[in-house]
């Protein structure tokens, strides 16, 4: 937070800008004869890879029907539109014709056997979907806690290797210390030896 000088609330800073573009090619005409004559000079870039790089996947070998929508989506096609005609009730062409009518029926009875399935799936959606949906949430609720407390004991592990680090090495530098005491000492008591 900013902070208030006299009372006064100080508004958030922004930063807001745009990316660098330089125009230096359109201003000055030269320049763009330059560069042209330059990348004149260097020559078209080579087209094939390097041997060592490998060929290209090819996606979805097992799947011709995954593959053909890839080619389709690579050539930019539109998306075939959808077939509503099985959602339709066609009457029979010809009234008299008995097989046209009896398929009209098998058509009717796949559409009102649909209709009754999606009626039953959302009344049991209406009924079980709260209850089902909360006990998703209390198990998503339980594994969060989960993973907190195992990122807490995580830490709490860290803190104590580096805990043990700096004792090794403030024990290290104690040892150290002790010998370079010890050879003081001893060059003390060889200085007053001498004197």
């Amino acid at each position: 937070m900013s902070s208030a000088t006299n009372g006064d609330i100080q508004p958030p800073v922004v930063f807001d800008s745009l990316p660098y573009y330089d125009n230096e090619l359109e201003q000055y005409p030269i320049l763009k004869e330059k560069v042209e004559r330059e990348l004149a000079r260097e020559g078209k870039p080579q087209q094939t890879l390097h041997p060592r790089v490998p060929p290209a996947p090819t996606l979805f070998a097992n799947d011709p029907m995954l593959q053909a929508e890839l080619e389709r989506v690579s050539n930019h096609q539109p998306l075939p539109p959808l077939d509503t005609s099985r959602y339709q009730l066609p009457a029979p062409s010809t009234p008299e014709n008995e097989e046209e009518w009896l398929e009209a029926l098998k058509n009717a009875r796949a559409q009102l056997e649909h209709q009754h399935l999606r009626q039953t799936n959302l009344s049991l959606l209406h009924q079980y979907g709260p209850n089902a949906w909360r006990i998703h949430n209390y198990l998503n609720e339980a594994s969060a806690k989960n993973v907190e407390k195992a990122l807490e004991d995580l830490k709490n592990l860290t803190v104590e290797v580096n805990r043990e680090r700096k004792n090794f090495q403030i024990e290290m530098a104690n040892v150290a210390l002790e010998v370079e005491i010890d050879r003081l000492n001893k060059r003390e008591v060889e200085l007053a030896a001498a004197l």
